[in-house]
């Protein structure tokens, strides 16, 4: 069969099932081309857009700019903390910065009475000292001490907010310090007392505490060091032990032991509230100064301890009710004026520009201080009129020298100021006969030697004619020496000292003690010589103890703390003869009738054997009454400080008073002993006009001078 031409049938079965039909393809719309929005058209910025863009770039350029700035001024203050901090020596290091050493007094029984230098009672911590001091600082200082980082912007921006609302400028009054930066000051920031940049502590001190922007800033970066450096309670020890808090106390250590007699570790409340309370203004607020202010101050201190819960209402109220008082001790501040003294004669470099700790032991009898001011007090307040300026100074001694007490003024328990007994240089008035005395006894003269009381004149080269007068303008005709000297009689004065000699006069005084340029003129012997009550206290001391002279002194030693030896020892006492001991006797037999019938009446002890001279210079400006019994010599000045005349005031009234009113406090309870006084052999007076005596081999002149005293003795009368 042929297939040409055919196509060839398919080699599979049909399909039974009939096919769908294929579902025809729906045409798909075409998307629609996004249309573009048609561009509003551009707006002319106004000048309000054009300064609104401005602003917006240079806000966005500040924004850079202080982002960047403070990025810089974060590395630059991190980098200058770190430089800082690694600088920083240990805490231990920094807990006694004295640039001066301390100066304990203690009296002759070797207690402590008073205190001078920058006292420093030893190092302590934030924990050996009492809870409630650490409690009270800082509830005073810082009540966030242990949660900032060392300067708290919250107290500053206070602070600045408290001075402009005051008035004041924004670094001026309130600081908002933190502790960390008050012990910063303290440290002056690193920088250490150099005499060669500053002239005085003073000033050093001045410059470490000065307020200004840049000054702000470095405190600020060294507080930071120190916080990074130092642990919060490292930090609280520096402060509690560097700080000043009055009295010349240094630290919390010594103000505890100054004002309460007890180490800072066993402070109560109220003694730690006290102690507190002085930071803001440790002079003013000192104890010592006032009492009732720090008390106030103190009650504040308990009051903030109790707001931020270191003390419960209960104790609050109770340690209010009982405030902290000054210790016996601290109370009694005696001596500060013999303390000012002594420190005065001992070397600067051990006493008051000292750079150790020093202890130095004195003359000084507590009971005898406390006996000299109570008299003062005493007589002033019954005697002497309401509103008088008029001052006193009171200086009591040994026969050696040794003093025991010394008032310079009106003011007892003072110091640092003007002292009277060893400062103010005075005529002597009649208080300087003795000496005119002694030389007549020393050169042979008898107590029972006559000398003419009459008018008197003499003619002095380049002068003219000079004629002295009794204070009462009255003569007695021919007397004693003994009751020239007990009435104080001018006349007769000048003529014995012209008999004897004015040299010899002159002699005399200086060795005894008064060592001031003395005139050489006839009114020598009434007193126109200058001294100080404590140099005339001293040469009649020399007349106590049988004639030697003696140096004033009050420093029996001195020795650095923890030395057992001293360093130095007594600076005074007895020294060379100036008269013969039975001259001397016979002049304090002579002085005690000066008490018991002349001038000094007033000065009379009940019982007690006494002696001792009036003075009154010219015009009444000085009024002296100095004299002594068998134990102790006490001199007594009064008068102005600008030299104003006393009204109704002589050597034989108040200052004689005063004195007596001294010896009888300060002999209280004493045996009586009897004077070194020698009654002259002759029971009898002798003639009227004795010859002449010949002076000592160690007073002989040259035969010319010898030859004018005779003549001057034959003009004037014997004796």
């Amino acid at each position: 069969m042929s297939t040409s031409g055919r196509k060839p049938k398919r080699l599979v079965a049909e399909r039974r099932t009939a096919r769908k039909p294929a579902k025809a393809k729906t045409p798909t719309k075409p998307k629609p081309a996004r249309r573009r929005k048609p561009a509003a058209p551009r707006r002319r910025r106004g000048p309000i857009g054009w300064i609104t863009a401005l602003i917006g770039w240079v806000l966005r350029l500040i924004g850079r700019t202080v982002l960047i700035v403070t990025v810089v001024c974060a590395l630059l203050l991190g980098a200058a903390v770190i430089y800082v901090q690694s600088d920083l020596p240990d805490a231990d290091a920094l807990l006694d910065g004295r640039a001066r050493g301390s100066v304990t007094l203690l009296d002759r029984d070797q207690t402590i009475f008073a205190r001078r230098g920058d006292q420093f009672g030893g190092a302590v911590t934030a924990g050996s000292v009492s809870p409630h001091l650490r409690n009270a600082v800082i509830a005073t200082e810082d009540k966030r001490f242990y949660y900032h980082f060392g300067v708290s912007p919250r107290g500053v921006a206070s602070a600045v907010r408290i001075n402009m609302r005051e008035g004041r400028g924004p670094l001026q009054g309130h600081g908002g310090s933190t502790i960390t930066q008050q012990t910063a000051k303290l440290l002056c920031l690193g920088r250490e007392y150099d005499p060669t940049e500053w002239k005085t502590e003073a000033e050093y001190i001045a410059d470490c505490r000065r307020s200004s922007l840049q000054r702000k800033g470095f405190e600020a970066i060294y507080s930071m060091a120190m916080e990074a450096k130092y642990t919060k309670d490292e930090i609280l020890s520096i402060y509690l032990n560097r700080a000043y808090m009055g009295g010349g106390a240094y630290g919390a250590e010594a103000a505890a032991r100054v004002y309460f007699s007890k180490s800072a570790a066993d402070l109560n409340p109220a003694e730690a509230a006290m102690i507190a309370g002085l930071l803001t203004a440790p002079s003013r607020l000192a104890p010592t100064s006032d009492l009732e202010r720090s008390q106030r101050r103190a009650a504040t201190v308990l009051r903030l301890m109790n707001e931020q819960g270191y003390l419960s209402d209960e104790d609050t109220a109770y340690w209010q009710a009982n405030p902290a008082v000054l210790s016996a001790e601290a109370k009694a501040e005696p001596g500060g004026y013999f303390a000012d003294w002594v420190m005065q004669t001992g070397p600067d470099f051990l006493t008051r520009d000292t750079t150790e700790d020093v202890i130095i032991r004195t003359t000084l009898d507590r009971g005898v201080q406390k006996s000299v001011e109570e008299a003062v007090q005493q007589v002033f307040s019954e005697k002497v009129r309401s509103g008088s300026k008029a001052q006193v100074a009171v200086v009591v001694m040994s026969a050696d020298g040794a003093v025991r007490a010394m008032v310079g003024g009106r003011e007892t328990n003072v110091s640092g100021v003007f002292n009277r007994a060893t400062q103010a240089v005075r005529q002597t008035g009649s208080a300087f006969k003795p000496f005119v005395f002694a030389t007549a006894l020393e050169l042979g003269y008898s107590p029972y030697d006559r000398v003419i009381d009459e008018p008197f004149c003499m003619d002095i080269p380049g002068s003219g004619r000079w004629c002295p007068e009794n204070y009462s303008r009255n003569y007695s005709g021919s007397v004693t020496l003994t009751e020239a000297l007990a009435r104080s009689l001018n006349v007769p004065a000048v003529k014995i000292s012209e008999s004897v000699g004015r040299d010899l006069v002159l002699q005399v005084a200086r060795d005894f003690g008064i060592t001031r340029e003395l005139t050489d003129t006839p009114s020598l012997a009434l007193g126109a010589a200058e001294a100080t009550l404590l140099e005339m206290t001293g040469a009649y001391a020399g007349i106590l103890n049988g004639g030697s002279s003696v140096e004033p002194y009050g420093l029996i030693d001195l020795r650095l703390v923890g030395d057992s030896a001293a360093l130095m020892g007594a600076g005074g006492g007895i020294g060379e003869r100036v008269i013969n001991e039975s001259a001397a006797r016979q002049l304090t037999w002579m002085m005690q009738s000066v008490l018991t019938e002349g001038t000094g009446t007033r000065a009379r002890l009940d019982g007690r054997p006494a002696a001792g001279k009036t003075g009154t210079s010219q015009e009444a400006r000085d009024a002296w009454f100095v004299g002594f019994t068998a134990e102790y010599v006490t001199g007594v000045w009064m008068g102005y400080d600008d030299n104003t005349p006393l009204t109704g005031v002589t050597g034989g009234g108040l200052p004689a008073e005063i004195w007596r009113e001294v010896m009888t406090r300060v002999l209280d309870g004493l045996p009586v002993r009897p004077l070194p006084a020698e009654a002259p052999p002759e029971l009898a007076a002798p003639d009227p006009a004795p010859q002449p005596r010949q002076a000592p081999q160690q007073r002989d002149r040259d035969p010319a001078e010898s030859l004018l005293n005779q003549v001057l003795r034959d003009i004037l009368g014997g004796g």
